[in-house]
């Protein structure tokens, strides 16, 4: 005897929460409302089932999601299956596909992303089976401006790693021992580009520092330098890479973290800012190239892995390697490996395992050996201002360290102040259309005001170097001089104090630009001035208490060591910096004597700094672009649920797996929504949760679904592994691409635990329920938004505050505009 449904108890599948309007569906079906019972489906079922007399005949009609995506069907995709006459024998299969399917061309087998792009079918490499142990779904390529999804990412790594072990012979052996290989070959050849490219931007901008022909036809009594170089900078960032602006530390977090951001690492930004930060460096505005450093080693770390399809088409193990190109860059920037992975492992990395720390280690130590190889000052130095001090330190000078600390400290907290409120004026100013001719002007305004000041005139790198030598060989403009120090100690303090403010002014302009090094010229400038006063106090005063250690016919102050001291507390309170800063600061002076000075200095600089406001020069330019960065050494300190902050039912859209899904039902969903997700729910009685299905995922098996013979608008689509046999129609499966294991919390969950599963697992959902009934769901940008209300009340303006759905565009809305402050596509 047939099973047959009534259809006209078929109602519409998406539908709102209780007490919310339904979206409006152009199909043939009305909304409903989840409020509302419809007991007569049920008793058609129970109707239909009784006629049969047999509950077992009717489980062979019912197929689970396993075996479906198992079955071997003919001419239909993985998630299309076509409904077979319902009085076929137990041991034959309901639904199959053929194995000539996996042949199919790309265009046929499915794998695109959601922007049509073409991919490769390794994107979504593994068989269905795959999906269905792990229980996370299938994924199409991560759409720009979206936070990727760590755990599929880590189930799809654990899917290939059984795959690969599955071969067997010599040839599975030797692709296991190439597989092995591959993390390590990327990285060495990210080390080598990374030291070689800083190498080259070293030669280049000292060689364009020494051009002095010509004079400038609007001011003739300025160097051609001053004239042409910032401009042409500016020029190429507004019209070849906009993602070449600034120094690219804050946007590299905000990816390691797990942001998608498209070109930002590629090759046109990786040319214009090698070709940029040449410029800018030789132009003598007060910038510097270590920033660009890295964000140029993390484009290598970029580009290279995609020879790899390991790499390629899984954004977690890419950022494995961003992580090691990260620790080049500092490396090459600062000759300071060791440095350089602390520095991925403190300040950028998100995700950190045991193999990247190595991999990490090996990726620096071949970028330094890269740049020594390459020798770009001819001196044997990886960086120009690499100093050796061979003069011990006093005790009574822990005194003046302390208060080259506090100084700092200070520095940091009031440029970062200043710097992020010119920054939101240049962002919501007129400024923002004129961003070439700010350039110039500021850079005439440098040029005119480095001219009346002898230590500002050469670039920050070389001064740097002449600061923390010490008065051997030679004298540097009078810092030698002992008899009349008063003059370059004053000239030091007024050096410093203008460079603050341009430098404060400067760094936020459309061009590469780096803030490391002009902050540690202005520490190294104060702190040679307090190096100058204490050498005088104590030449002229050598009977007083204070210096009672010091050796009677010997010098006992060294006053570059006080500018090193100087430029490692500016330097720490601009970026809050603790212990990368000091493993730098040693390996760029090479004495071990030093560390507990520097060590002093950084941390008292970091608490003066923290009294102020705890977040760092790049941690405000995170949160003034509203990137969704969450910061791990940010403690969470208030007494609040998962039911304070999570978005209600009733402001969600929600799938019904038991009402009748149509391929028009669904488009009309995304038409009528922009959210980038919907809790699929047992039935709109119960909120049962189910799962979870994406925006990108639906829209995609849609798209697909669409192209396939015999399906149509009215085609019936499924969520559930209940599938209803009625006839011999097609109909679509969405479960492959449904996450059936979402991380679910209790509404009494605290929210300093949520946020610890943010962080730690990377989650970019969590959905709160009670008893398995849905009650809500906290999104990453849910978290961020509470967290900058909660520190930062004036962040989000009112509308966004009244309006919590637009928070999830918010960094869309601030990336676009970043890119059309260029006036460019």
């Amino acid at each position: 005897m047939d099973f047959i449904l009534d259809a006209s108890q078929s109602t519409q599948t998406t539908v709102r929460s209780s007490n919310s309007t339904p979206v409006d569906q152009t199909d043939n079906n009305s909304t409903i409302d989840v409020t509302s019972n419809d007991p007569s489906r049920d008793v058609s079922r129970r109707t239909s089932l009784a006629l049969e007399g047999d509950m077992s005949k009717f489980d062979q009609l019912t197929l689970s999601a396993a075996e479906a995506l198992n079955s071997t069907l003919t001419d239909m995709d993985n998630f299309t299956f076509k409904r077979k006459h319902p009085t076929r024998s137990a041991g034959s299969r309901l639904f199959s596909r053929s194995d000539a399917q996996k042949k199919m061309s790309n265009s046929e087998s499915g794998y695109v992303s959601t922007s049509l792009k073409k991919h490769n079918d390794e994107e979504f490499d593994g068989d269905v089976e795959d999906w269905i142990m792990e229980g996370t779904g299938r994924r199409v390529a991560y759409d720009d401006f979206t936070t990727i999804d760590w755990i599929h990412d880590f189930a799809k790594e654990r899917a290939r790693q059984r795959r690969l072990h599955q071969q067997k012979g010599l040839r599975g052996k030797l692709n296991i021992l190439f597989d092995a290989m591959e993390g390590w070959i990327v990285v060495l050849a990210v080390g080598v580009a990374s030291g070689i490219l800083a190498a080259i931007i070293d030669i280049t901008s000292d060689w364009l520092s020494d051009l002095k022909e010509g004079y400038c036809e609007t001011a003739f009594y300025l160097n051609r330098r001053f004239c042409c170089l910032g401009y042409d900078a500016a020029y190429l960032v507004k019209s070849y890479s906009p993602y070449s602006a600034g120094s690219g530390i804050p946007e590299v977090k905000t990816i390691l973290g797990g942001f998608v951001i498209r070109k930002f690492l590629g090759w046109w930004t990786l040319i214009i800012k090698s070709i940029g930060v040449s410029l800018v460096v030789a132009s003598s505005l007060c910038l510097g190239k270590e920033g660009p450093l890295i964000h140029l080693a993390c484009c290598c770390g970029n580009i290279i892995p995609r020879v790899f399809p390991k790499f390629r088409y899984n954004e977690a193990k890419k950022r494995e390697v961003l992580s090691a190109a990260a620790a080049a860059g500092v490396s090459v920037a600062f000759g300071a490996p060791i440095g350089g992975v602390l520095f991925s492992l403190e300040e950028v990395s998100y995700y950190f395992p045991f193999r990247t720390m190595w991999r990490s280690f090996f990726c620096a130590m071949v970028a330094a050996v890269s740049l020594a190889f390459m020798n770009p000052f001819r001196t044997g130095k990886l960086v120009l201002f690499q100093v050796v001090y061979d003069r011990d330190w006093h005790a009574f000078e822990l005194l003046f360290f302390a208060l080259l600390g506090v100084i700092g400290g200070l520095y940091g907290a009031l440029f970062i102040r200043m710097n992020l409120k010119i920054a939101a004026f240049r962002q919501n100013s007129w400024l923002r259309f004129f961003s070439v001719y700010e350039v110039v002007i500021v850079s005439v305004l440098t040029s005119i005001v480095s001219y009346l000041n002898i230590f500002m005139r050469v670039n920050p790198s070389e001064l740097v170097a002449n600061l923390f030598r010490e008065c051997v060989g030679g004298d540097y403009h009078n810092l030698c001089n002992h008899v009349n120090h008063w003059k370059p100690t004053l000239l030091l303090l007024i050096a410093s104090v203008l460079k603050f403010v341009l430098t404060a002014i400067t760094f936020g302009l459309k061009v590469p630009a780096g803030v490391w090094l002009p902050s540690m010229a202005i520490g190294a400038c104060f702190g040679r001035a307090v190096g100058l006063a204490v050498h005088a106090w104590q030449l002229n005063h050598p009977d007083f208490w204070l210096f009672a250690s010091c050796a009677p016919d010997g010098q006992c102050i060294t006053p570059g060591m006080y500018a090193m001291v100087g430029a490692a507390a500016t330097f720490g309170g601009i970026t809050r910096m603790t212990v990368s800063l000091v493993v730098i600061m040693f390996e760029l002076t090479g004495a071990l004597t030093y560390v507990l000075p520097i060590m002093i200095t950084v941390m008292i600089s970091k608490w003066v700094g923290d009294a102020f406001d705890k977040e760092g020069i790049y941690d405000g330019w995170i949160r003034i672009n509203e990137y969704p960065f969450l910061d791990t050494k940010e403690e969470y300190v208030y007494n609040t649920s998962a039911s304070q902050v999570m978005t209600c039912v009733e402001e969600l859209v929600v799938i019904d797996t038991t009402g009748h899904n149509t391929l028009d039902s669904l488009k009309q969903l995304l038409r009528d929504t922009d959210y980038k997700g919907f809790p699929v729910v047992n039935n709109a009685k119960n909120m049962l949760l189910n799962g979870y299905i994406s925006r990108s995922e639906l829209k995609y098996a849609i798209e697909k679904a669409s192209g396939k013979q015999g399906i149509t608008s009215s085609s019936s689509c499924y969520f559930s592994s209940n599938l209803s046999a009625l006839d011999s129609s097609p109909f679509i499966d969405f479960q492959p691409w449904m996450d059936q294991t979402p991380i679910t919390v209790s509404h009494k969950f605290p929210m300093e635990m949520i946020i610890e599963l943010f962080r730690k697992m990377g989650l970019r959902y969590v959905l709160v329920t009670k008893n398995g009934q849905l009650l809500g769901l906290i999104t990453k940008k849910d978290v961020l938004r509470h967290l900058s209300v909660m520190h930062h009340p004036n962040s989000f303006d009112n509308d966004d505050l009244q309006d919590p759905p637009n928070l999830m565009m918010l960094p869309e809305r601030r990336m676009s505009s970043f890119v059309n402050d260029f006036g460019t596509d």
